[in-house]
């Protein structure tokens, strides 16, 4: 990614012939609760696609969400490389946080990969091929790894000039991924105006200006 998007989220995946990223895309429009997935999905991966919205339904209040909001929208998830197959559990914090992304319209941070499995409960979950998935990342010209906590021993099956090259990250719920992942988390609620100054007192100065008749009090600056 160039910029910094909405519900756009860099994941990261196994393959047999080494580490691949994916780029995960979810986008909201009005409907009545509609869910669509394409780009291939395996039945693991859509399954991780229900367990973050279930997730993110119980967390509405706290996302400055509406507690029904999911009944008056349609939600669409994407993978790009729409011809290939693709499933298995570790990009369940990608599809918790492009979600997040998209329904709270705060946008993710272009730099950041991750990988991970979640559960109903928030938690992240370990991961395999995290070696092959780290160099991916590197490729791609990441600065910051998100991984979950559990994995923390296997990185040391990662050798150490390939880590200078990254910031690591571990997390243990999906808060933890957000926290990183998004330009701001939690999200500013909706209606919220940014970048306000701050108030002072309005005042006003009185000048003195001079002519050939004298002087003249009272104008405005």
């Amino acid at each position: 990614m160039k910029q910094n998007e909405i519900g756009v989220v860099t994941g990261l995946a196994w393959t047999p012939v080494g580490g691949e990223v994916l780029f995960i895309e979810a986008t909201i429009m009005k409907g009545k609760g509609g869910l669509s997935l394409t780009g291939q999905l395996g039945d693991v991966m859509k399954e991780s696609v229900h367990a973050a919205l279930s997730y993110i339904r119980t967390r509405a209040v706290e996302l400055h969400l509406s507690e029904d909001f999911y009944s008056n929208m349609d939600i669409h998830v994407h993978v790009p490389a729409g011809a290939i197959p693709k499933d298995g559990p570790s990009a369940g914090v990608t599809m918790a946080t492009a979600l997040v992304s998209a329904l709270t319209k705060t946008p993710v941070k272009k730099d950041v990969a991750m990988t991970g499995e979640i559960t109903l409960r928030g938690k992240v979950l370990p991961i395999g091929g995290l070696k092959e998935k780290i160099l991916a990342a590197i490729r791609l010209g990441i600065v910051t790894i998100i991984i979950p906590e559990q994995n923390r021993k296997d990185i040391e099956d990662v050798p150490r000039h390939i880590l200078k090259k990254v910031k690591i990250v571990y997390a243990s719920t999906i808060d933890d991924v957000l926290k990183v992942a998004l330009e701001k988390y939690p999200p500013t609620p909706p209606g919220t105006v940014k970048n306000m100054p701050p108030k002072t007192k309005a005042h006003t100065t009185r000048v003195l200006v001079s002519s050939r008749k004298g002087i003249v009090a009272g104008a405005k600056v």
